[in-house]
């Protein structure tokens, strides 16, 4: 049976520390592609619409949220 172990302090904030670890990792290696890449993804994406580099970058990024979140575990 579950008990209430996840409401101890130390368990709670390790559990927020990790997602904060996650969610940086994320957002730096997001970056870094963006840098990477030869146009400016947000202009592509939201200005000219283009839609197949959107499900690209979705992809991508489902990816790199896996890949972290498979670390952090």
């Amino acid at each position: 049976m579950m008990g209430i172990e996840w409401l101890k302090p130390s368990v709670f904030f390790g559990s927020m520390l990790y997602a904060l670890i996650g969610v940086l990792v994320f957002w730096i290696s997001f970056v870094v592609i963006d840098k990477l890449t030869p146009y400016d993804l947000w202009a592509e994406i939201v200005e000219k619409r283009n839609n197949a580099l959107a499900i690209v970058v979705g992809a991508m990024c489902l990816g790199i949220a896996i890949i972290v979140a498979a670390a952090i575990h």
